[in-house]
This record gives C-alpha cells, sequence and structure tokens, in this order.
C-alpha cells in the first residue's frame, strides 16, 4: 500500500453567515461534500450529538474525519479521546486554547495531552492557529526546541498574517515555515496575505500569495513523504471559513464563492500530489 493524500473539508467552512438566507441543513452540507468528492471532513469532537450525526453519515459513505478540540487544560482532552474511542477518527486536531508568555507554561499541558493520547493510542496533531499557545512563529520555534517529535498541523496562513512578512518572502523566513513544515503531519488549507487571513484564490491580485502557498504546501508534502510511513495517509483540510474571516463588501456579501473556492483548492492539491508521486522516488524537499 502507498502513501496516500485525503482531502478533506471543513464543516466550519460550510457555514454561510447571511442575514436573509438560511444556513444549508447538516445533511444537505454533507452531501455536498460527499458529491463533490471530498474523502472526509473537519469534524468538532466538542457536541457528542453533533459528532455522532456527522461521523455516521461520512463512515456510511467510506468517507474519513479529523476530530477538531480546543481544551484549555489536560483533563479538557479526555471526553475528546472517549468519543473517539466511540466514534473513531483518523486523528485529533488539537488547538491548545491557552495563550502561555513562557516555555515552561507549555511543557506540562503538551506533556499531558501527549500522555493521554499515546495511552489511547490516538494520534493528535497539534495546531498552529493565532490566539493559542501556537500563535507566534517565534515561540513556537522554541516549542520544538522543547519537543523535537511535536507533530503539528500546519496552518500556515496564521503565521504569514501573524508575522506579516515582507514581500517577497526573504530565505530567512522560508526557513522558519520550511521548519514548521518539518514537523507537520497533516495540513489546514487557507491561503492569505501579509494583511488578511483569507483571500480568494480567483483574483488575479492575490496570485503571487496562491503561489507562495503553492510552494509551501509543496515543500510540506515533500517533507511528510520522506518522514512517513510507507502506507500513511496525508490529512489536507480546505479551510476556508465564513465572515469575518471571508472578506465582504458594503452589503456584508462575501466578495468570492467560497464552496468554489474549496473545490478548486482541493483539486489544485491534488494535482500538486499526484505530480510529487510520480516523480523518482527520493526526490528532496525544495
Amino acid at each position: 500500500m502507498a502513501q496516500q493524500l485525503r482531502v478533506l473539508q471543513s464543516l466550519w467552512a460550510m457555514e454561510r453567515r447571511l442575514a436573509d438566507e438560511d444556513e444549508w441543513p447538516l445533511q444537505t452540507q454533507l452531501a455536498m461534500i460527499r458529491d463533490a468528492g471530498f474523502d472526509g471532513a473537519g469534524v468538532r469532537f466538542i457536541d457528542p450529538a453533533f459528532a455522532r450525526e456527522v461521523t455516521s453519515f461520512l463512515g456510511a459513505h467510506g468517507m474519513i474525519w479529523q476530530a477538531q478540540c480546543y481544551p484549555k487544560r489536560v483533563d479538557d482532552l479526555k471526553p475528546v479521546l472517549e468519543l473517539v474511542a466511540q466514534l473513531g477518527a483518523d486523528h485529533i486536531n488539537l488547538q491548545p486554547d491557552v495563550r502561555p508568555r513562557r516555555l515552561a507554561e507549555c511543557i506540562p499541558l503538551l506533556e499531558g495531552w501527549r500522555r493521554l493520547a499515546t495511552d489511547a493510542g490516538v494520534a493528535v496533531h497539534v495546531e498552529t492557529h493565532r490566539d493559542r499557545m501556537t500563535t507566534d512563529l517565534i515561540f513556537m520555534l522554541d516549542l520544538l526546541d522543547c519537543f523535537p517529535d511535536l507533530q503539528l498541523t500546519a496552518d500556515l496562513s496564521h503565521y504569514l498574517v501573524g508575522r506579516e512578512f515582507a514581500w517577497p518572502v526573504d530565505d530567512v523566513n522560508h526557513a522558519m515555515i520550511h521548519r514548521i513544515l518539518d514537523h507537520a503531519w497533516g495540513i489546514h488549507g487557507r491561503i492569505a496575505s501579509r494583511e488578511q487571513v483569507q483571500i480568494s484564490l480567483g483574483f488575479p491580485q492575490h496570485q503571487g500569495w496562491v503561489s507562495l502557498f503553492t510552494d509551501w504546501w509543496e515543500y510540506g508534502i515533500r517533507s511528510w513523504r520522506k518522514r512517513a510511513g510507507p502506507d500513511a495517509t496525508l490529512t489536507f483540510l480546505c479551510e476556508l471559513g465564513p465572515p469575518p474571516y471571508a472578506i465582504t463588501g458594503p452589503d456584508g456579501r462575501e466578495l468570492s464563492d467560497r464552496w468554489d473556492d474549496a473545490l478548486v483548492m482541493k483539486d489544485m492539491i491534488r494535482a500538486l500530489w499526484d505530480r510529487i508521486a510520480n516523480e523518482p522516488q527520493g526526490t528532496l524537499p525544495r
């Protein structure tokens, strides 16, 4: 069995948030994700009833899911692990919902979450995200010094906005992002600019940012393929969030169609994976 890519769609990204139109019913959202050819979904494992309904649908259609959670304390992970034991999951995506100023405050939390995950036999990926333990790129790199084997979910949009890299991005900043990607066991897909955490893939003025993220994701895929086992699965979650992530005009409506962008992103990352997978063995990350 060869290494595989599985492209998921975020259920949070299915929210419309239109003042004059109803939200799509959950079963409609799930059918859209299935019919569009996604391999699964990102599912909040905070509401057990919601998680059961979603995973029942996904499982019935041969799809997979990542279990998303936002613990503040070590023990907050326990009910999530219990729910995963019942419903399954490819892995847990953990956003550490704390904001320590010192590395010493992070260590017991990460050690505790990792211990619980190991005891449960469940893979846990710690997500890079603003307003979380992982909010700052430099701080995150210091955390990796403390935990060289820490498995991350790389959402690079937060670091581009948070650090506001100069354009073009220089080698020093590329190297820091590459180090994050060298610890990434999953990727969340969103394209940012220096000033905006989410921009449309299709606008002509955004193509430089699209190319930047495509290059970073290519590096991440190549790095993962070197580190992962021969039958491992890499997940890429399309996570184009609703307003205020999505940019809106004076009428409150979005300037682009996030669902269409998610479909483009899905096909784009699959094409990138196929190109890399069809190269001769031993190609190094660039």
